[in-house]
């Protein structure tokens, strides 16, 4: 798919990969910049992008828009040392003064007030952006401003200060909106609480690993890199902070150790969790510690993953006609956004040009690229503290989430069927797929239907995770929630253990407390007929009969319509359903009904033996216990 702006001819020579180097990293950023301030108010304190406004309205949106450039803009010519060949922070330096002149005020140019997360939040999530940007061209930007307007300035940032963020990331805004006014002698007490308060909070959160919650409940997803340590770790490299930077470092490396192998052979980052029109800002803690060190990558992989992944989106019609990001995945995806997407949201993707604060000489962008994990050979790994289970696959560069643990229910919520998620209450997701939409069949869901009614997985319980030479396996917990009449079956609930092993998924499912002649269903993953994908699932246990395949008329963000396969059984009481599951681009993979050879189920105890090298597998559910054993 064509790009609408020039990019240099691609060097093959010191990128094999992708053929990117950090000419094409600036092509990029300015030809994104040049798209968007097209749609500057005169002031050039908003950018009205076109598209339907978020939740937050017009204003706000035109505010997202002038900020979440800014960052691209600010990578840009703080990684050039100040050159600024295209006048970007003119632009900036104008529609600062005139968007804090009368904030508040109804007009073409001022901005909105901060205020609290529950009255008028998004300013504060993009005041942020107007920090960090400020933070990093200070040189060239912040230092030339009237005093009047620095005043102004600071006094909108302050709002940020001021008022109550949303309970998970949202405290690291005033955090950064702090470290910024710190960092030009204006911090102060009020700086300093800010600060205090979201790294107390960090503590909290962090479950090890390498892995943060996005605040006191069980999400985790791509809010990991591109928030949770991508403003800790960068705010203490542009202060030269050694004690947070001892602190913050280390786990920012620990989270790629696990992170790294989720990137497609293709390029593309997981199609799992929230916010993902941001696109390429997964590859935003790649970059990030290539630039500050705090990374188990070299640099030739680290810009093979960030460089592949920004191409991946560039070729698959991210892009309008006219240069904008759509708000999509690829191109546009009603079924991908939230309520608080706006025309310009998508532009929180900047964050990836994190990687140009390596300058020219830096490693990153001088040695040569080197494979991405998932081309180097076949993978599981198992991510406990997070709950997650990756499986990659070499000859066909398709990376797998096995999801035991993440649920984006916050603490105090109650599992209403209304808040399913289906980017997170699926058993599974990739680089290839994406989930149906809601209203469409579920994929990689184990349903239980009582008297026609069907269910929803909304908190998961993690049970455990672990690996083995070539296999791995996650477990978790839920109570069915139902969409329709009593939300609950006292009593009910379903067990699963995913055991990877090759491409290869065996699906174990414990049903506990099922009233009597429920319907059972386990579907598999979702593809669409031109996507040169097999989608396979086999039962072994508990199902009445072969899959069927049954259709998914919205699609995914991969394919416009999809098919799902799916197994059907009966459960009363306790019930234990046993399949195999497969996702592969390889060609003609050897059928399901041949990579078992025996099934044994023993009340809560499970063996299965595999055809090749009579390996055997061993679950028990009391108490939980797993292994995979050669015979």
């Amino acid at each position: 798919m064509s790009i609408p702006f020039e990019l240099p001819a691609d060097d093959r020579e010191s990128s094999p990969y992708t053929g990117y180097t950090r000419a094409h990293w600036e092509a990029v950023a300015d030809g994104l910049l040049t798209a968007a301030w097209r749609w500057s108010t005169p002031g050039r304190a908003l950018l009205d992008l076109p598209g339907p406004p978020s939740r937050s309205g017009v204003r706000s949106d035109g505010l997202e828009g002038y900020a979440r450039t800014f960052l691209a803009a600010a990578f840009r010519v703080a990684g050039a040392d100040g050159d600024d060949p295209h006048g970007w922070l003119d632009r900036y330096a104008q529609g600062l003064a005139a968007g804090t002149r009368t904030p508040g005020r109804d007009d073409t140019e001022s901005w909105p007030l901060i205020l609290g997360h529950d009255v008028q939040g998004q300013p504060m999530v993009e005041s942020a952006s107007v920090a960090l940007g400020l933070r990093l061209t200070a040189p060239w930007l912040w230092k030339h401003l009237d005093d009047g307007v620095r005043d102004r300035a600071e006094e909108w940032l302050r709002g940020s200060l001021r008022h109550t963020p949303a309970p998970n990331n949202w405290y690291l805004f005033p955090f950064m909106v702090a470290g910024f006014l710190e960092s030009v002698g204006r911090g102060d007490a009020e700086t300093a609480a800010a600060r205090e308060r979201a790294l107390e909070l960090m503590e909290t959160w962090y479950r090890g690993d390498g892995w943060y919650a996005d605040g006191d409940g069980r999400a985790f997803d791509h809010y990991n890199g591109w928030a949770l340590h991508l403003y800790p770790v960068l705010d203490a490299y542009l202060a030269g902070d050694t004690e947070l930077s001892a602190r913050c470092g280390p786990r920012l490396r620990a989270h790629l150790e696990g992170f790294a192998p989720t990137f497609g052979g293709d390029g593309a980052p997981l199609h799992f969790g929230r916010s993902l029109s941001y696109r390429f800002a997964a590859s935003a803690a790649v970059g990030l510690g290539a630039v500050t060190g705090d990374t188990p990558l070299s640099p030739g992989t680290s810009r093979r993953l960030a460089s592949g992944s920004l191409r991946y989106f560039l070729q698959r019609g991210a892009l309008t006609e006219d240069g904008l990001l759509s708000l999509g995945w690829h191109g546009p995806h009603e079924a991908t956004l939230q309520s608080y997407s706006g025309p310009a949201s998508p532009y929180w993707a900047s964050k990836a040009f994190v990687s140009l604060l390596a300058p020219a000489g830096h490693p990153l962008w001088t040695a040569r690229e080197e494979a991405a994990p998932v081309e180097e050979t076949d993978r599981v790994l198992a991510l406990p503290a997070p709950g997650l289970l990756v499986q990659t696959t070499r000859a066909d560069g398709v990376v797998r989430l096995h999801n035991h643990g993440s649920d984006h229910v916050r603490p105090h919520e109650g599992e209403a069927p209304e808040g399913d998620d289906p980017h997170y209450g699926r058993q599974a997701y990739s680089t290839r797929t994406g989930p149906t939409a809601a209203g469409n069949v579920a994929d990689n869901h184990l349903g239980v239907e009582v008297d026609g009614r069907r269910s929803v997985r909304r908190r998961i319980h993690p049970l455990g995770a672990g690996r083995g030479d070539g296999w791995g396996w996650a477990a978790s917990w839920h109570r069915p929630v139902f969409v329709a009449g009593p939300p609950m079956v006292p009593g009910l609930r379903v067990e699963s253990v995913t055991v990877a092993h090759g491409r290869y998924e065996l699906r174990v499912h414990r049903v506990v407390g099922a009233p009597a002649d429920c319907r059972v269903t386990q579907t598999g993953w979702a593809t669409g007929p031109d996507e040169g994908l097999v989608s396979a699932l086999h039962g072994l246990h508990g199902w009445g009969g072969a899959a069927e395949t049954v259709r998914a008329p919205q699609g995914t963000a991969f394919t416009r319509w999809a098919q799902v396969p799916r197994l059907v059984g009966r459960a009363e009481g306790t019930s234990v359903h046993v399949c195999l599951a497969t996702l592969t681009a390889e060609p003609a993979p050897t059928a399901l009904e041949h990579v078992i050879t025996a099934v044994a189920v023993d009340g809560a105890d499970v063996e299965v033996t595999w055809a090749e090298g009579g390996t055997r597998t061993r679950i028990s559910f009391e108490p939980l216990n797993v292994t995979h054993e050669p015979q």
